[in-house]
């Protein structure tokens, strides 16, 4: 989908929709492949120039990167996500590193906070798979306090991850009415997201890379622990697999730069600072 093909089918579910989406995360397990994030919400702290004593919100925080960035630098940190089991994760890497976070479970999209309860309000690779853009968006703003900031790391159309969702929906049909997550990767799409409540909008590219121990290293650990992957793969049939199996395959080796047998291979997403007005 385009990032200009912005509008939204009458006939979409949204909640239908939301809940077999909580069923693909909660399936396997994600905090496998979150960890290897961390690089990210680290550099999304420092992209919001986090201050000691702030109050942060972390959004659809999976099992806790930039919360645990954002405690690292001693602010006030509520970190949330409709998936139970990887709060109890992002809670197990908190209490080893002895931090002071409170952990919530919470729907993105119906966030459980008065308005400008956080100065900062962030989200890694999270907000930005809510089937209903926004509102999730709107959300976002809604909590964050006038003159707070809102940070977002954000997988774009043609990186790696976005191509992978491309390939997997060429075997399932995405659900009607819902615009691709990686739009949250376009400047044109945020601008329409926060208009009217942002004072400025930065976007920053960057790029995550994903080092495994080959290609099949990583196919093997996305297909038991990604849940989206995991789901798509379990809804085919033995053919449809292999079909699939290939072009995800071929997909990797076409991005793979390592030159040697291991797997280095990057994935461009943007880094978002969202000024509130």
């Amino acid at each position: 989908m385009s990032a200009v093909d912005s509008s939204f089918s009458p006939v979409a579910d949204f909640a239908a929709v939301k809940v077999r989406q909580q069923a693909a995360w909660s399936t396997g397990n994600y905090a496998v492949v979150g960890t290897t994030l961390q690089i990210v919400g680290e550099n999304l702290c420092e992209a919001l120039d986090l201050r000691a004593g702030s109050r942060v919100l972390d959004v659809a925080a999976g099992n806790g990167n930039a919360t645990l960035a954002a405690a690292r630098r001693w602010c006030d940190v509520t970190s949330t996500d409709y998936v139970a089991s990887l709060l109890e994760s992002g809670r197990a890497r908190a209490q080893a590193e002895g931090l002071a976070v409170l952990f919530q479970e919470a729907d993105a999209e119906a966030l459980p906070y008065a308005d400008a309860s956080f100065d900062v309000v962030m989200s890694t690779f999270g907000v930005m798979f809510t089937p209903n853009q926004e509102k999730a968006a709107g959300e976002l703003a809604r909590v964050c306090k006038p003159g707070g900031r809102i940070g977002l790391a954000n997988w774009t159309p043609e990186s790696f991850i976005g191509q992978v969702f491309k390939t997997i929906g060429k075997y399932i049909a995405p659900p009607a009415g819902v615009l691709s997550p990686a739009l949250w990767g376009t400047k044109e799409r945020l601008q329409a997201l926060f208009d009217g409540t942002a004072r400025q909008i930065v976007t920053t590219g960057r790029h995550f890379t994903f080092r495994y121990r080959s290609p099949a290293h990583f196919m093997e650990v996305f297909r038991t622990y990604y849940g989206p992957v995991n789901k798509a793969f379990a809804a085919l049939d033995g053919e449809r697999q292999a079909a699939l199996l290939g072009d995800l395959m071929a997909l990797i080796e076409s991005r793979n730069r390592s030159g040697d047998s291991t797997l280095v291979l990057p994935s461009e997403y943007l880094e978002v600072v969202v000024e509130r007005s």
